[in-house]
């Protein structure tokens, strides 16, 4: 009988290594949610620079006494297209939504809303992203909850539409308006 080479057992632990941590991911509480260090803290600052040709987010905008949505997008981002006649819907409701616009072009972005409609109240804008790195967005559209008082409720990361939206972010607002 030979020797068994390290390099034939190799293969074999690594592919039970990455079962291992598929099985770990799957099984965890909420595999769709991504963790927020900001929930239950207070919310950061918004950029006080608006959107050239859009009102600016009011410096007390997040503490009003007032839910308050924040929601990061871009123009050149298709998920955030997908989402924009929620949000439409949702300003018609009279909820105060801020938009964030991030890692954009003025023009591209000042065109979207223009075409598309506006559904914030204020647009900030985020030209090199550092705000939302502050707000810890790994991705755009992502949106936050936010009570009257300035604490985040609430993030949810990705379009707002389908049955995860359906499920998990509109009960949050539901609680956070108290109905």
């Amino acid at each position: 009988m030979g020797k068994i080479s390290p390099l034939m057992i190799a293969p074999p632990l690594v592919f039970a290594g990455f079962v291992a941590l598929a099985a770990f991911g799957m099984f965890r509480a909420d595999p769709e949610g991504l963790p927020s260090t900001l929930v239950g803290q207070m919310a950061p600052a918004l950029p006080e620079k608006p959107l050239e040709g859009f009102p600016a987010a009011a410096p007390d905008v997040l503490t009003n006494g007032e839910v308050t949505l924040v929601n990061f997008w871009a123009s050149w981002c298709p998920p955030c297209r997908a989402e924009h006649p929620q949000l439409l819907d949702m300003q018609a409701q009279g909820l105060s939504i801020i938009g964030v616009n991030f890692k954009d072009l003025v023009g591209a972005a000042s065109n979207y809303l223009t075409d598309d409609g506006n559904p914030f109240e204020g647009v900030a804008f985020d030209p090199q992203g550092r705000t939302a790195i502050n707000w810890g967005v790994t991705a755009p559209p992502e949106t936050f909850i936010i009570a009257g008082d300035g604490t985040v409720l609430f993030r949810y990361a990705g379009p707002l539409v389908g049955s995860d939206y359906e499920q998990r972010f509109l009960p949050a607002l539901q609680d956070a308006l108290g109905n």
